[in-house]
């Protein structure tokens, strides 16, 4: 009897222990802008074109934007697409661009056939997941959501979920009255 709650006690550590290490952290610091450096960061696009953070923010200038950091191998990130496709829906006006953090380009491809999602707008980190963007913004895990407003300010920094009610919040203010 004592081993077998010793067993579950160690058990029960190491799962805390290991979620509390490994988990996403917030931000130290809220950003509203985005740096230049962070901007100038190359981008590869589905179509194999190279690009940088300032074209792909320019391309949605005058719109509401959310930019959805994931991976092909992340299953958060993957289970969040259902509720991120309601959102698309009931948010006609708002755009949505994907900025994966795959390790490979031919990686990336795989989980864009594998997930139905070619025909979105989506951006590879060709440098890795260590790049001047990546550190300016504390990308520390995936997925993760930031919304950018019409004038390509960041309207909210940091959301680990398209459910996250500030999400939402931000979304309803950005779109009220278009």
């Amino acid at each position: 009897m004592m081993i077998k709650y010793f067993k579950k006690l160690v058990l029960t550590s190491l799962v805390l222990v290991f979620t509390l290490n490994f988990a996403q952290k917030a931000p130290q610091s809220i950003k509203t802008t985005f740096s230049k450096e962070a901007l100038s960061q190359g981008l590869t696009a589905a179509s194999g074109s190279k690009t940088t953070v300032a074209a792909v923010l320019e391309k949605y200038k005058g719109k509401v934007l959310v930019i959805d950091f994931w991976a092909s191998w992340c299953q958060d990130c993957i289970l969040a697409l259902p509720k991120t496709q309601e959102i698309k829906d009931k948010y006609p006006n708002v755009e949505f661009v994907y900025f994966s953090l795959d390790r490979s380009y031919e990686q990336w491809n795989r989980g864009l056939e594998k997930y139905n999602m070619k025909a979105w707008d989506h951006y590879w980190f060709d440098q890795g997941w260590k790049n001047p963007f990546n550190n300016y913004i504390e990308l520390n895990w995936v997925p993760r959501f930031m919304v950018v407003d019409q004038s390509s300010e960041i309207a909210l920094y940091y959301s680990i979920a398209p459910e996250d009610p500030e999400f939402i919040k931000i979304l309803e203010q950005l779109t009220a009255g278009l």
